[in-house]
């Protein structure tokens, strides 16, 4: 039987550890109690405890998030053989293309970037490892959005969806009719709608045996591309979701 019921101690860890996700700094005891709202004396055990367990390092001027959380985080690419066959996929598209690759899984209402093999020419991109972007408004969020029936989707999209750029599409009535778009063509593609002067294009893995939804993409400067180029890197980041679906899915 669901409950909502949940262990007070882990959900005050899970506060000071998402504070510290958000940082790139030490951040001191002081501020992290600011920012939890937790006892000085409840503060002071949790992070002692986070820390014997290396979940999080103490500097002289703050805490970190610990090389402990990376290890146990790490272990998410390892299910499925995910990291094995990103990484294969990924450094043949590489040098194939000089074009950077990233590997996202859905979470709600957004993806959530794992993976990333870097192009030898740099792109400005967001996909930091652990980044979160609205599915709605990247390529990479489109194709694993069009793989859920429309009656899910408008619960879990609002009818007005937030902006990153001018160019976002805010509509979900759009929304749809591109997702449907999506599910004709098995690409999906985003011009600006994250990043100004960027043009991505992703295609739907598959769902791995235990469960996670997840997909490929790729983000070129749009100065990079013209109608022939736009119609080969589809056709690429096709294959390689075909690839890496044949090595994770079967």
């Amino acid at each position: 039987m669901a409950t909502d019921y949940e262990v007070p101690a882990i959900r005050r860890a899970h506060q000071i550890l998402e504070t510290l996700a958000t940082k790139g700094t030490p951040v001191s005891a002081a501020d992290l109690g600011l920012a939890t709202g937790l006892p000085k004396s409840t503060l002071y055990l949790l992070l002692e405890s986070l820390v014997q367990r290396r979940w999080i390092e103490k500097r002289s001027d703050g805490y970190l998030i610990g090389i402990g959380l990376y290890t146990l985080g790490a272990s998410y690419l390892r299910h499925d053989a995910l990291q094995e066959a990103f990484r294969h996929a990924a450094v043949e598209f590489v040098e194939r293309e000089k074009e950077v690759l990233q590997l996202a899984v859905l979470d709600g209402d957004e993806v959530v970037y794992i993976a990333r093999e870097d192009a030898p020419r740099p792109v400005r991109l967001v996909s930091e490892l652990g980044s979160r972007l609205p599915a709605h408004a990247c390529a990479l969020g489109k194709a694993l959005l069009a793989q859920l029936p429309e009656a899910k989707l408008q619960q879990l999209l609002p009818a007005r969806l937030p902006a990153i750029t001018e160019h976002t599409v805010t509509d979900l009535a759009q929304l749809l009719e591109q997702l449907r778009e999506v599910r004709r063509s098995g690409v999906a593609t985003e011009q600006e709608e994250v990043t100004a002067g960027l043009c991505c294009f992703a295609a739907y893995v598959g769902q791995t045996p235990s469960g996670k939804s997840i997909a490929v993409s790729t983000s070129i400067p749009v100065a990079r591309l013209d109608a022939q180029r736009r119609s080969d890197i589809r056709g690429e980041i096709a294959d390689v979701a075909a690839q890496m679906k044949k090595a994770i899915v079967g």
